[in-house]
């Protein structure tokens, strides 16, 4: 290894955004030396100038600005990209997050040039190939170097296929990391002022492709979330994603649904916060609730983050079920957490993930935390 070696972090999409923060900042009070790959997949600023400053991320090394497309089309650009990058950086490791198309075209890339890398939120399994995500997480572990998971479960999933457990680190969620530094800031009232909310709303957040991709999928999901906004008034920040065909299926503003553009991270987890409900299909905002103890609803037949299922505090739920379990939910009231929080979401994985990548950069090997070791 070089005496000076270099950590580059390859980001796609604001979950990416949120879940690096905390690694970066850790690695820099350890002296590390690092840069950030853009690679533009979210091209709104709305979507990722804004994370950078509420995060506090540091300029990028370089913009790819690759934009949106058909996920051939989206990994192509990726790859022919961040190509370049890697060689023109030449780092001694690459850190990718989460499953979005950035990721597994980043770690194809650097298993043909032979650059190591590490998989922060390595082992989450959904168990549905049907998923472009899932299809990223199988091939980014089976890649990766260092596998960094967020929870229990991964290692099992993990170990199920064959990754040999000296690469895994249980470090728990920096994505909780991000969201315990801004809980200071997340104050719901100005953002309720902001767009004339009332004391009592739910917030929705909607952009899988199952939910939106065809018009009747996006009808029957839309009917289901206007019956709800009959319960409680509404507000939906629109995922450039899908946002024509919601709107074309009848998810439009007007006195019940507030439809607004996305949020930088502190605004919208403000307005999270102060909800009564949250409907989503996102993966990141699943876990955000559970911490907040806000009651969620996931409008999928299931997902990669059990925890906050068994947790008590997310519920799966067809677009059928989703009225009546919107009032079940609206009438129990705040969500009950079942005991602890989930184990190792105290905030402190960024220090834990940087503890282990700077020992690898050393040339040290630290006992993975699947052999019951957790780097505290």
């Amino acid at each position: 290894m070089r005496e000076n070696p270099l950590v580059l972090h390859v980001l796609g999409a604001r979950p990416n955004f949120v879940k690096a923060a905390p690694v970066v900042r850790a690695l820099g009070g350890l002296g590390v030396r690092q840069g950030i790959v853009h690679t533009g997949q979210h091209y709104d600023a709305l979507m990722s100038d804004v994370f950078f400053a509420d995060l506090g991320l540091p300029e990028p090394v370089a913009n790819l600005g690759v934009g949106s497309g058909s996920h051939a089309k989206q990994t192509a650009a990726l790859l022919v990209g961040l190509e370049e990058v890697v060689q023109e950086q030449d780092p001694d490791l690459v850190v990718v997050y989460g499953d979005v198309n950035s990721t597994l075209a980043a770690i194809l890339v650097c298993a043909k040039l032979g650059v190591p890398t590490a998989h922060v939120e390595a082992g989450l399994r959904s168990f549905d190939r049907g998923m472009p995500e899932e299809v990223n997480r199988v091939v980014t572990d089976a890649l990766a170097d260092l596998l960094f998971a967020t929870s229990p479960e991964a290692l099992a999933f993990l170990a199920s296929e064959g990754v040999h457990p000296s690469k895994v680190h249980l470090v728990g969620n920096p994505m909780i990391d991000s969201l315990f530094s801004a809980l200071p800031k997340l104050d719901p009232a100005p953002v309720v002022a902001r767009f004339g909310l009332p004391e009592r709303y739910a917030v929705g957040t909607l952009h899988r492709p199952a939910n939106v991709d065809t018009p009747e999928a996006a009808k029957e999901l839309v009917d289901a979330v206007l019956a709800v906004s009959r319960q409680i008034p509404l507000v939906v920040p629109v995922h450039p994603r899908g946002k024509a065909r919601l709107a074309e299926a009848g998810l439009v503003d007007g006195d019940s649904v507030r439809v607004i553009d996305p949020l930088g991270y502190v605004d919208f987890l403000s307005l999270v916060r102060g909800a009564a409900l949250v409907v989503t299909d996102s993966g990141g905002v699943q876990e955000e609730t559970t911490m907040l103890e806000v009651p969620c609803l996931t409008v999928r037949p299931n997902t990669e983050r059990p925890i906050t299922i068994t947790h008590g505090t997310n519920r799966l739920v067809t677009p059928a079920l989703l009225p009546a379990a919107a009032e079940k939910a609206l009438a129990d009231g705040a969500a009950t957490p079942a005991g602890e929080p989930p184990v190792l979401w105290d905030g402190k994985s960024g220090p834990r993930i940087a503890t282990v990548i700077a020992a690898w950069l050393k040339g040290d090997n630290l006992a993975p935390a699947s052999q019951g070791k957790r780097q505290d």
